[in-house]
């Protein structure tokens, strides 16, 4: 028997078979490495729609943040310009109220009793300053500067200035029974709080108002 016949035998089968199956082993091998390969790829490169998408949401947000900004701005601006225009006369409007109470102190100077019996001159001057006392509250008044009306009210720090008490049980507590000199505000801002005279001894605003509520009640 030749060589080669030995080869054509059960052993040369089993040497196709465990060829074919090595050569199975590596193109699987080539395969599952090239899957890999290419899930990784995959995995490296995101999405272009969803970057897209990203970026998109981004900039929207970016852009409403700087709306916001924007109209915060404006307000501020507008309320600047507005609060520019009604209190830049606040330390001119101060000054002027100084010489309206000069005037109102030299009217008030001259005993009622004089200016019935005085002359035409004497009446003419203080008429002369009476008119420009209320020509000066009126241009005043025309950029925002109005004048309290404190008397009879109930004491308010905010816009009272108290000089000394009055004694008064009939009245409640710390009602304003003098106004010494008046108060001014400019807007919605206090130009120069109103200096009065409270009063001391009375009832409590809050028994007071009790009381009339019981009485509206029982009538």
């Amino acid at each position: 028997m030749t060589d080669e016949t030995k080869k054509t035998g059960p052993d040369a089968g089993k040497h196709e078979t465990a060829a074919e199956n090595a050569a199975e082993a590596v193109a699987s091998g080539q395969q599952d490495q090239e899957t890999v390969e290419g899930g990784e790829s995959q995995t490296a490169e995101p999405d272009p729609i969803e970057a897209i998408r990203a970026e998109n949401a981004d900039l929207r947000d970016r852009f409403l943040r700087m709306a916001a900004e924007m109209e915060n701005l404006r307000r501020r601006t507008e309320r600047d310009v507005k609060d520019a225009k009604s209190y830049s006369v606040a330390a001119f409007a101060r000054d002027m109220l100084a010489v309206s109470d000069n005037l109102r102190r030299a009217i008030d100077a001259v005993p009622a009793e004089i200016r019935a019996a005085a002359d035409q001159s004497l009446t003419s001057l203080l008429e002369g300053v009476e008119m420009t006392e209320r020509s000066m509250l009126s241009a005043l008044e025309r950029h925002g500067v109005k004048k309290m009306d404190a008397e009879g009210q109930k004491f308010d720090p905010n816009f009272h200035q108290a000089m000394f008490e009055i004694p008064n049980p009939e009245v409640p507590n710390n009602t304003i029974l003098q106004v010494v000199q008046a108060g001014y505000t400019i807007g919605e801002r206090v130009l120069r709080p109103a200096m009065v005279g409270v009063s001391k001894g009375g009832p409590k605003v809050e028994a007071t108002t009790a009381l009339g509520e019981s009485e509206t009640t029982n009538g």
